[in-house]
């Protein structure tokens, strides 16, 4: 079992939480709960918000980028508008913030959640973002009393999760599960 809530976060790869954007810019771009991180390798902040709307193309395009199928838009809108919570992770352009991780959980917003489309760029992956995406993801579910996530993902991915702690089905193939204690 994996307990979030005692689980001090891992600053991957150099990345730290810190604001290099002005609490006015942060709150007015991406919303209230947004957190930004920035590497020290690369000085342009990375910003997770839970309340930024989501361009449907761009969106689009960052999972076309990750290997996944075409879906028509009109229900990928349907899918977010009914989801639970939805988060983004945009690298941070004052004229264009541009999505780079995504993932979005549905439940019943009191017991149960499962996480779904949990998505990074490419160019991104291995780098950690994709560890502080289910981080902050994670934290908001816990922040809105929810006690049990399962998690779908394809057998290519399962390993990110297991180093994570997550718990695997019994057959090791397709979902993952988390417990609070």
């Amino acid at each position: 079992m994996l307990n979030i809530g005692s689980k001090k976060s891992r600053w991957s790869s150099g990345w730290k939480k810190e604001n290099t954007l002005s609490n006015e810019i942060l709150k007015n771009i991406y919303g209230d709960q947004a957190i930004q991180y920035f590497n020290e390798d690369n000085p342009i902040p990375f910003v997770f918000s839970d309340s930024k709307s989501f361009d449907l193309i761009e969106l689009e395009q960052l999972l076309q980028a990750v290997g996944w199928g075409r879906r028509p838009l009109r229900r990928v809108k349907r899918a977010i508008d009914n989801s639970l919570l939805k988060v983004g992770l945009w690298q941070h352009d004052t004229k264009f913030p541009r999505l780079i991780g995504f993932a979005r959980c549905t439940g019943d917003g009191v017991i149960d959640a499962t996480i779904w489309d949990v998505a990074i760029n490419p160019v991104y992956q291995g780098t950690g973002l994709g560890k502080e995406l289910m981080s902050y993801l994670m934290n908001r579910l816990k922040n809105l009393g929810i006690k049990r996530v399962t998690l779908f993902a394809d057998a290519d991915v399962i390993t990110f999760y297991k180093r994570q702690g997550w718990i695997l089905e019994p057959r090791g193939s397709k979902c993952a599960f988390w417990y609070s204690n």
